[in-house]
């Protein structure tokens, strides 16, 4: 018996501290719509870093609604990563700052 693949999906989160008290999920989808979240987050130079189970989460979140208190430990990891990203490219190319937040 085959067994059935999961088809691919993919959110993007932004955070502006200035506006929000926790990240805002800014879009999501599955399959074709999650590879075109993920090919604009590339063609932006925005980092892209798969996590399944967060993806799970953060799927049941209405677009333009805040992350739940009880993933903010997991979305404080990734918005350090993404902070890490942006001053490794920064550092690399010499070039602006990627816009922190979004993730596919």
């Amino acid at each position: 018996m085959k067994k059935k693949s999961r088809q691919k999906s993919a959110l993007s989160l932004h955070f502006d501290q200035q506006k929000s008290q926790a990240p805002k999920v800014t879009a999501k989808g599955k399959g074709l719509m999650a590879d075109r979240i993920i090919e604009l987050a590339r063609q932006h130079d925005i980092p892209v870093r798969e996590d399944p189970d967060l993806v799970e989460v953060l799927s049941q979140v209405e677009v333009n609604q805040e992350v739940p208190p009880s993933v903010y430990r997991v979305v404080a990891e990734l918005l350090a990563w993404v902070y890490k990203m942006n001053n490794d490219f920064k550092g690399i190319a010499g070039g602006p700052q990627i816009s922190g937040g979004k993730r596919p």
